[in-house]
């Protein structure tokens, strides 16, 4: 059963994502709606950042956040159960007025179809990345949706073709940097200098990332520890994850690390250099300027079919954005502490490198355009319920 909705909101809005990511642009998303059409009101699953903007949790997506085909067999059964219930409320008599989906496509999409079927709109805010792999499914999208929120500006032209409502919003990270702007104090409350060098590690959001990323982290960590024992070391805990796991894993570790619950762009500002998993992080940082190197490491089984699968020539979003490598990326087995560490130390001593970065994450930012995308999402949604 669905959270009780206040009758004083006549149009009632599901909103589905599965990862971190998806519920920092769903809270945004809707606070602007709650601004500007506050008859709007919204229920489904994400996490702490959407429930604290007012959205009514079915049930919380750190349930779904798996990544990586082994891992997602792994946990079938619980998915499999929440989709049901998510199915039985679309088929209900207190079906939404409309079901807003973002971004988690294997799981989103199969609700699309049957929210479809059902006559119940649907926009797809952040789509699946058909650029990057199974390109036909641009058809399926286009097919069981009512409108799409585009966060690339290539994106459109993908969709046009298949007579589906296509715009480019801008990318909702502009409006969380906006709203979050670091103070350029974390150094200060944490009494380190701002001469030491501070190295950033982190680590993603998702359970299935820490199994797999965090073990080589840690090591790269040591080695750079080693080398430079002055360095101080940052890793910021993503909403989503418990910040037990990581003092549970670093407590006795040796190399000086503070274990942050902090704004993301505050801890960003505060690092030299940031080790860093593939995803929305890559692009938060771009928006700080903060010189950083990516890791990619998922099963050995994912990876074994996802490279069969996925055509893209990068795996950051940096570097997807710029149309060329501008952070290295440490893709699985080359994803080793050793390779690692000669970046970051090559990050943190090489001035000339580290300032050619920061000029190609300049050119990131401004590619990305201009804040507002989550009142135009709202506007979007807001048309739908009142056609």
């Amino acid at each position: 059963m669905r959270p009780e909705i206040s009758e004083n909101n006549s149009k009632r809005i599901m909103i589905i994502t599965g990862e971190s990511s998806g519920d920092l642009h769903g809270s945004h998303l809707i606070r602007a709606a709650a601004e500007q059409y506050p008859e709007m009101s919204f229920f489904g699953v994400g996490g702490k950042r959407m429930a604290a903007a007012g959205c009514q949790l079915i049930f919380s997506s750190d349930e779904l956040a798996v990544m990586g085909v082994w891992e997602v067999a792994a946990q079938f059964y619980g998915i499999f159960r929440r989709f049901k219930q998510l199915k039985r409320i679309l088929q209900g008599p207190a079906a939404p007025d409309a079901l807003v989906l973002i971004d988690f496509p294997d799981f989103n999409l199969r609700l699309a179809k049957i929210a479809k079927k059902l006559g119940i709109a649907v926009l797809y805010y952040i789509t699946p990345k058909v650029w990057a792999w199974r390109k036909k499914r641009a058809k399926v999208i286009a097919e069981n949706t009512d409108q799409l929120a585009l966060i690339f500006p290539f994106e459109p032209d993908i969709f046009r073709p298949f007579g589906v409502a296509a715009e480019y919003v801008g990318n909702p990270l502009l409006d969380e940097y906006v709203n979050n702007r670091p103070k350029g104090d974390l150094r200060a409350r944490l009494g380190i200098g701002g001469e030491e060098q501070v190295v950033g590690i982190f680590p993603g959001s998702r359970k299935s990332e820490i199994t797999y990323i965090l073990d080589s982290l840690v090591e790269t960590a040591k080695l750079i520890h080693r080398d430079k024992p002055g360095a101080k070391f940052l890793l910021p805990v993503a909403p989503s994850l418990d910040a037990d796991i990581f003092h549970t894993r670093l407590n006795g570790c040796g190399i000086p690390i503070f274990i942050l619950e902090e704004n993301i762009y505050e801890v960003a500002h505060a690092c030299n250099a940031v080790l860093c998993v593939s995803g929305t992080v890559t692009l938060q940082l771009a928006l700080t300027g903060t010189p950083m190197a990516i890791l990619y490491k998922i099963a050995p089984l994912s990876y074994a079919i996802g490279k069969h699968l996925v055509k893209v020539e990068h795996v950051g979003l940096t570097n997807i954005i710029a149309g060329r490598e501008i952070v290295r990326e440490f893709i699985q087995d080359a994803a080793s502490p050793d390779a690692m560490q000669d970046e970051i130390i090559r990050l943190l001593d090489d001035d000339v490198y580290t300032n050619q970065m920061r000029n190609n994450l300049q050119e990131v930012k401004l590619l990305l355009g201009e804040p507002g995308c989550s009142g135009k999402v709202a506007k979007l949604v807001h048309e739908l319920v009142t056609k």
